[in-house]
This record gives structure tokens, C-alpha cells and sequence, in this order.
């Protein structure tokens, strides 16, 4: 299915919000039913946790204790709350809020934070609350109004979890989870948008929760969706399989795709292989034969493999896209749905939720 065919369809309930929420930005795309897609309005933010960040080296300057209180978030505002702790002053947080540190409330307590049952109003006296949120409440609300925008009758929302994994580490529990989705949907990423968050995905919970209930993805997922709401990378599918790379901040997940149905899954962390080994793991990933354990070994989540195929032909076109593509130029086609690159997720969010039938 099209992206372009949900300008009409979000009619019956409203506008849809997609929001992608990464390591470095916050991508946004208001659906507004009959609009076509190239004129519905978009935002590329910094992300929450950078905002947090932000607000915690202002504390800090101010040599401010800090209470962190709200919900499991993405977790880029460690370095801040590092800098604050190695200067002495004091950090508290509610268990909800340490969980965005580290899934272990006693490995966040070893690092100096007191742990505190306090919610608000009840902030510590002499420390200054600080919210956490993937999506803080009211923020997109004030934010439309302000642009004379209508307010979403949905918000669909995609976010990296590692998980919970009491029984393995997150690496390796992260990628079961992609395994999980593979083998479970036929391969159909358009099934791994969650109507409701598995239970060791802690920060999608509460994102979804943060949402009012919408379906919710891994930013992997939307990166996916978005290359096959781009008609080139669809149709080519149907003749042959194509590599499809989501060059991301943190994370590299990459996907072999035969007939708009995905048959491999690739991840890794994107700043701890150069440009020439990355290109090596995709060169035996598109062929099959590089090994799960390998991928690990080098401190990747790892790669799986479903039947791969003859007439997939090796997966020889790639298409990619993420904020870190240019590590790859040369090796593919960068793909741009609907010209922006940075909304891939959006669309492709939208596009997940055409094909599954739910706008």
C-alpha cells in the first residue's frame, strides 16, 4: 500500500500524529485527512532526553539539587546527570524515573542517585523537579495550537526499548525480540506495530501511555515502513529482494526485504564499527552467511536469518536512510519518502497503520 492512499483515509477519525523518537531528534508528521502528503506539516525537534539534559546542566550551573520524577524515557541525559553527581551535588529520583537510567534500581543508586517514593507534589525540599517523558503531557497539543494546527484524533509513536531481560543481557534480549517479530508475522512489518507494549518493553509502555493508548513500534520498525512506502523500494521487492538500512544516532539495523516481506534482520551499534566494517557485515548479511555469534563478538545485538530465497538474488539493490547514512554513500540508494528523510519513520508509521487497517 501507498503512503499517498492515507490522504484521504485518517477522515474518519480525525488527523493522525506520528511521532519518531530517536537518540538525536524527535520527528514529527501531522496526517490531516484530505491533504496530500507532501503538505501535511512536520517537526524535527531535538529529542526529549536532550531537552532533559539540557535542563539538568542548567540546574547544575546553578549548583541545584535535582529530583527526577515521571516515567521510563529514552536514556540520553546520562552524561548530565554524570556531570551533575561528579560535582557533588545531590540527584534524587522516584523508581519510574531511575528506570530511564538503568533497568536496575541498585545499579542507579551505586552510581550516587537517591532512590525517593515521593511523587509530585512532594518534591524533596531544596531540589528542583525535573519531568521525564518521551512525550510530556500537553507539549503537542500547545505546540499545533500554536501553529494553528488541529489536535490529533490519534497519536501513533515509535521509540528504541532494549527491554527487560532478567534471564540475558539487553543485547541479546533485544534482538529475541526482533526475532520474535520475524517469526511470529511472516515477516509483515506492518504486524509489528503493538496495540499494546509487550511487558518487558518498559519505555514503550509508558510511552504509550504518554499517547493515550496508540499503537506504538520500534524506531527499526518505522525505519522499515518508511522505505516501503517509497513505491521504488516496494515494487523493486516484488521483483527482486533489497537490502534495506536504517543508518540511525546509536543504533544500525538493517533488513533484507523479498516481496514487501522481511527475511533477515541486522543490528548493531552504529559508532563502534567504521565505515569498511559495516559495509563487510552488509555484504555477508545480504548473502546469508554472516554469523549471529559474529555480530555479537564485535558488541552487535546480532542477525537472524529466515529462509533466504534463490530468487531474491542475493538482495543486491540497497536503499538507505537514517541520520548517519552518509557512512554508506556509495554502497546504495538514499531514500527520501516523500523528500524528507528525517520523517522516514513518520511515514512509515503511517504507512504501517494503512496496511494493518487500522486508520
Amino acid at each position: 500500500m501507498n503512503i499517498s492512499e492515507l490522504s484521504g483515509t485518517p477522515g474518519s477519525g480525525g488527523p493522525i500524529l506520528a511521532l519518531d523518537i530517536g537518540s538525536g531528534t524527535q520527528d514529527a508528521l501531522l496526517a490531516v485527512p484530505g491533504v496530500a502528503p507532501e503538505n501535511w506539516s512536520r517537526f524535527v525537534l531535538p529529542t526529549p532526553a536532550l531537552q532533559v539534559a539540557a535542563r539538568i546542566r542548567e540546574l547544575t550551573a546553578q549548583r541545584t539539587p535535582v529530583w527526577l520524577h515521571g516515567s521510563n524515557m529514552g536514556g540520553g541525559f546520562g552524561g548530565a546527570v554524570a556531570e551533575h553527581l561528579k560535582l557533588g551535588l545531590r540527584l534524587a529520583a522516584t523508581p519510574q524515573a531511575a528506570s530511564a537510567l538503568h533497568d536496575d534500581v541498585n545499579r542507579v543508586r551505586a552510581m550516587g542517585v537517591t532512590i525517593t517514593e515521593d511523587e509530585p507534589p512532594h518534591c524533596p525540599v531544596g531540589f528542583a523537579p525535573v519531568f521525564l517523558s518521551d512525550c510530556p503531557p500537553g507539549f503537542w497539543n500547545r505546540l499545533l495550537e500554536a501553529a494553528g494546527l488541529p489536535r490529533p484524533a490519534l497519536i501513533v509513536a515509535a521509540a528504541q526499548d532494549h527491554g527487560i531481560h532478567a534471564d540475558t543481557g539487553n543485547r541479546e534480549g533485544r534482538f529475541r525480540l526482533w526475532k520474535r517479530l520475524l517469526r511470529e508475522s511472516g515477516g509483515d512489518p506492518a504486524k509489528w506495530l503493538y496495540a499494546e507494549a509487550p511487558a518487558e518493553c518498559t519505555r514503550l509502555a509508558a510511552l504509550q501511555r504518554a499517547i493515550g493508548g496508540g499503537p506504538v513500534a520500534d524506531t527499526g520498525t518505522a525505519a522499515v515502513l518508511g522505505a516501503l512506502a517509497t513505491p521504488e523500494v516496494a515494487e523493486r521487492s516484488d521483483r527482486e529482494g533489497v537490502l534495506v538500512v536504517n543508518a540511525g544516532n546509536s543504533h544500525t539495523t538493517a533488513f533484507l526485504v523479498f516481496r514487501r516481506r522481511v527475511l533477515g534482520i541486522y543490528e548493531h551499534h552504529t559508532g563502534m564499527l567504521s565505515a569498511a566494517e559495516l559495509a563487510k557485515d552488509l555484504d555477508e548479511f545480504r548473502l546469508g552467511w554472516l554469523p549471529d555469534e559474529q555480530v555479537r563478538a564485535t558488541g552487535g545485538h546480532g542477525c537472524v536469518f529466515e529462509t533466504l530465497p534463490p530468487e531474491a538474488e542475493g538482495f543486491r539493490p540497497a536503499f538507505i536512510l537514517g541520520p548517519r547514512r552518509e557512512l554508506l554513500r556509495g554502497r546504495g540508494a538514499f531514500i527520501a519518502p516523500h523528500g524528507d528523510m528525517m520523517l522516514a519513520g513518520c511515514h512509515g508509521l503511517l504507512h504501517g497503520l494503512a496496511a494493518a487497517g487500522r486508520t
